[in-house]
């Protein structure tokens, strides 16, 4: 199947009992057994372990980044946790140096305090890159394009390193969604989605993905999952797969729009930097039309005075654009990554990697995109 066929039928089946074309939402905490461990379907016993409706979300997860094992999260960083719990005091992990501020959060102030070791490093220095591993080094975790200055990874580069060097290696791809990008064909090992934000697409649900290839890492995955108890509700799973089956198309019009919105941007006296991956301006535009193939609906900028006052007055007075954290749904959202989303980086990491206090980021929705440029003019007058 090709992509857009992908999304609407990829690993799904209709409810062999009533034919519904949706799968129900199963509603239950437990299932019947005919006597002590013999449940009527061997799949499902207790829904933290299994549950159809989550099933049938993580096979379409699966299917869309081409990988054989789909989990479903109560949360983009319960995904992270979970992987996070495969390694143990004294293993190393090299992350890229600008983050989401909540993985950020979870690698120093909670799996640091185990002894794991992080490592910050821009992943287009290769040889910076190199120069940290050692035998300690467990895992590679990449954000491409990243929250949110739009840096990206050579996925493909850093998975010839990683398997020559059999380190596991984990991308981040909310940003992207795999309509744009599938790092498990340029060799990743594992994805991680906010499944909050594209893959649900309508700002009304929490959710994470992980996806995997090898079966086996999978099955430890699950197991992570299953011993811990992160899973998503089957209400929460149904929203997803919804969401899922529009990915296509909603991600268009928000690349159509995003890149209306960057022109206009790029063009205004006020603004200083558009931080966009389809700009040919942008320093790793050539990595983007290697990997992607479209450049998505997030934007950042910054404006020419520098001042944060100069952010907060034009949020402010945004009509169409909603203030508000997260990304990814329906209607554009515009933050501020150094008070909002990014609060819980120091200030001085933050200026470290560049995100400064004049920065805004744009999550370019569906509406029109005259709609969205009047509203940017009259918040930047």
């Amino acid at each position: 199947m090709k992509f857009n066929t992908k999304v609407i039928h990829g690993g799904q089946h209709h409810d062999p009992s009533t034919g519904a074309v949706m799968p129900p939402v199963y509603q239950t905490s437990t299932f019947v057994q005919t006597s002590p461990g013999q449940p009527i379907n061997p799949d499902y016993e207790y829904s933290r372990a299994a549950n159809p409706t989550r099933s049938a979300l993580e096979n379409a997860l699966a299917s869309i980044e081409n990988g054989t094992r789909g989990l479903a999260f109560s949360s983009g960083l319960a995904a992270t946790d979970c992987v996070l719990r495969s390694f143990k005091a004294g293993d190393e992990i090299i992350s890229m140096d600008d983050l989401y501020g909540g993985t950020y959060r979870m690698f120093t102030r909670i799996y640091k305090n185990s002894g794991i070791k992080f490592h910050f490093v821009d992943m287009n220095d290769i040889e910076k890159f190199k120069s940290l591993i050692n035998e300690n080094t467990k895992l590679v975790w990449v954000e491409t394009p990243t929250n949110p200055l739009m840096k990206l990874a050579d996925i493909q580069e850093i998975a010839k390193i990683t398997k020559e060097k059999k380190i596991l290696f984990a991308v981040d791809n909310t940003f992207a969604t795999p309509y744009l990008q599938k790092p498990l064909d340029l060799g990743a090992d594992i994805v991680m989605h906010s499944a909050t934000k594209y893959l649900g697409g309508h700002s009304d649900v929490i959710a994470g993905a992980l996806i995997v290839k090898d079966e086996a890492l999978g099955e430890q995955l699950h197991f992570q999952q299953f011993a811990t108890g992160a899973t998503l509700g089957p209400m929460d799973s149904f929203l997803v797969l919804r969401g899922i089956k529009t990915l296509h198309l909603r991600v268009e019009r928000h690349c159509e729009n995003g890149g209306k919105v960057v022109e206009f941007l790029n063009s205004h006296p006020k603004v200083k930097t558009v931080y966009y991956p389809g700009l040919p301006s942008h320093p790793y535009h050539e990595i983007a039309k290697k990997q992607m193939s479209g450049f998505g609906g997030m934007v950042s900028f910054t404006f020419v005075s520098g001042q944060k006052e100069d952010a907060i007055d034009f949020l402010e007075k945004l009509n169409v654009f909603t203030l508000a954290e997260s990304l990814g749904g329906v209607e554009s959202l515009a933050n501020h990554p150094a008070l909002m989303t990014h609060a819980s980086i120091p200030e001085d990491k933050r200026k470290e990697v560049g995100i400064t206090d004049d920065l805004v980021r744009l999550s370019v929705g569906i509406e029109d995109a005259e709609d969205l440029i009047e509203d940017l003019k009259q918040a930047l007058a």
